[in-house]
């Protein structure tokens, strides 16, 4: 039961940041003309940025599916041990 609680009110949580965080943007602001993302376009350089974060999110997913296969081979090999 206490999980069920904790896991509500964290995701309230987070939704209600979500919420805030959108509510501090103006509608008069518009993130895809800013000095920043203009240097990036103009450059070329945000494809190398959108690279690196794929690289990343992409050796991070692989390293999650090599850790689960590596839990359940340990789990089977617990579970076959004559004691239990």
């Amino acid at each position: 039961m206490i999980n069920k609680a904790f896991s509500f009110c964290c995701t309230f949580l987070l939704l209600l940041v979500s919420f805030l965080a959108h509510a501090q943007e103006g509608p008069q602001q518009n993130t895809e003309t800013g000095p920043v993302n203009e240097f990036f376009r103009s450059n070329g350089k945000i494809y190398v940025i959108v690279g690196v974060l794929l690289i990343i999110f992409t050796g991070i997913v692989i390293f999650l599916i090599s850790l689960d296969r590596k839990i359940s081979r340990l789990e089977k090999r617990d579970k076959n041990l004559p004691g239990k």
